[in-house]
């Protein structure tokens, strides 16, 4: 069956502890994008000339022509901003997305890098668009990157970014390249796992919202106070939270023509200035920020309900709702993804099939659940998860008068209502599930079959719980 790849859920409302070095409470993560020389251009072979984050508003590219103002204006990346941003950040750990054209035509700069002692990344072969390569284009601009990286550079990245990326792109550079991360992703504010190109592959993700592209798009920052009162809120907020308990990475983004214009630059140095004001703040490289969650955090497989087939599926889910296996059958053929692969996830579908069947099959759900502490408890002909639950209250242990009790209101609740008397126990203690039964008594029969099915789904988000949790 074909299950929605995407995964909507993340780490939800517990993210792991990222347990930075030295307990920091925030990683500050800072890309310089080194594109100037592997953008578009005939004289690379392209069709056309590059019209993407420049000065150039309404920048169109020009087939078969060079573009003059393009051109310098990429230029001046690497004339004048590199060196600029080399200034200010070269006693910094940051992270270099490396264009291997552009590399291979920045000998200087690429000295500067490494003595600066700058991580450097690959950003693909070519700065160029890739969403309408096929697979085997793709594979052979990584392929060539790879390559081209290793023989400028001196070694093999550890780290890829394409940008302009394709639907292939993640599978493909996890495949052809040994990385410890990817970062093609913009989903997320801490490091998370994925399996891509048959592998466990670490994704580190990526910001478009605390870059300087917003410099060149319409909807972005026309002014340098912009970008640096957003860095420095984006930074306060993720501190507090660090603070609270919970830190996670800012990544910022830059590119060498336009933070390196004067009045940007300015307003980057100040924002580095707030940041450095602060006690617990780790500057890092994405390498090291990879290496560090993978030791930390290695991938850890637990249940993958969108991987399994049918019957797996409801071997395993089949007795959550009790003695229903049709619930998990249908559920199935929901439209489940990585989103489900939680307890939540997995009792939204389920209880989605429970809350659209008719109500005879609901009442045959509610009837399929027995007596609290009655005559299958008596028996031992309880299923194993109502054994656990009931023994979680101490309905096991009851005295000859509790007994006695119970088996009086089960029949009394039954014979009025058509249904055993449902509650979850996990909730309760025996004085007051015998307060709610007392009170249930006195229901109408349409808000007793309303409650005992709330109490139906409530029995089975615990029961799933559980399951995760082990």
């Amino acid at each position: 069956m074909t299950r929605y790849p995407r995964d909507m859920t993340g780490y939800g409302d517990r993210p792991p502890s990222a347990q930075w070095p030295n307990g920091a409470k925030i990683a500050v993560q800072i890309v310089l994008n080194y594109e100037e020389g592997g953008e578009n251009n005939i004289l690379h072979g392209d069709a056309a000339s590059e019209a993407f984050l420049s000065e150039i508003t309404g920048a169109a590219p020009w087939p078969g022509q060079r573009h003059w103002n393009m051109e310098t204006i990429y230029e001046y990346g690497s004339r004048a901003g590199f060196w600029r941003v080399h200034e200010m950040l070269r006693d910094v750990p940051i992270t270099v997305y490396g264009v291997a054209t552009a590399l291979a035509r920045a000998p200087e700069q690429l000295a500067a890098m490494k003595k600066a002692g700058w991580e450097i990344a690959s950003h693909g072969l070519k700065w160029v668009e890739h969403k309408d390569m096929s697979a085997e284009e793709e594979r052979a601009q990584i392929r060539e990157a790879l390559r081209l990286h290793t023989e400028v550079v001196g070694q093999p990245p550890r780290g890829w970014y394409t940008g302009r990326c394709s639907m292939n792109t993640v599978d493909l550079a996890a495949e052809e390249g040994d990385l410890a991360y990817i970062a093609d992703s913009y989903a997320d504010d801490l490091p998370y796992w994925v399996t891509a190109g048959g592998k466990d592959q670490l994704i580190v993700p990526y910001t478009m919202d605390c870059n300087d592209m917003r410099f060149a798009i319409q909807a972005g920052f026309t002014s340098g106070d912009q970008f640096e009162s957003y860095l420095k809120d984006s930074f306060d907020m993720l501190y507090a939270e660090g603070e609270a308990g919970a830190p996670k990475m800012l990544s910022i983004g830059l590119h060498c023509r336009l933070v390196g214009r004067p009045g940007r630059a300015m307003a980057f140095k100040r924002a580095m200035e707030h940041f450095m004001a602060h006690e617990g703040v780790w500057f890092a490289t994405r390498e090291q920020i990879a290496d560090h969650w993978a030791r930390v955090h290695p991938r850890v497989r637990g249940l993958t309900p969108s991987e399994m087939d049918k019957a797996q599926f409801v071997a395993e889910f089949g007795g959550i709702f009790e003695h229903s296996p049709w619930i998990a059958e249908a559920a199935y053929e929901l439209e489940l993804g990585p989103t489900h692969d939680t307890a939540a996830g997995v009792h939204n579908a389920l209880a989605r099939i429970f809350r659209s069947a008719s109500e005879d099959q609901r009442l045959g759900v509610l009837t399929a659940h027995p007596d609290l502490a009655g005559k299958l408890a008596a028996a031992g002909r309880l299923t194993a998860e109502s054994t656990a639950e009931q023994a979680g209250a101490g309905l096991d242990l009851l005295t000859d008068e509790e007994r006695a009790t119970f088996t009086q209101l089960n029949d009394s609740y039954t014979s009025k209502f058509g249904f055993p008397f449902i509650i979850a126990v996990k909730d309760n203690t025996k004085a007051s599930i015998l307060e709610a039964f007392h009170r249930r008594l006195d229901s109408d029969r349409e808000s007793e079959f309303a409650e005992a099915c709330r109490q139906v789904e409530r029995i089975a988000e615990l029961r799933l719980r559980e399951k995760f949790a082990t």
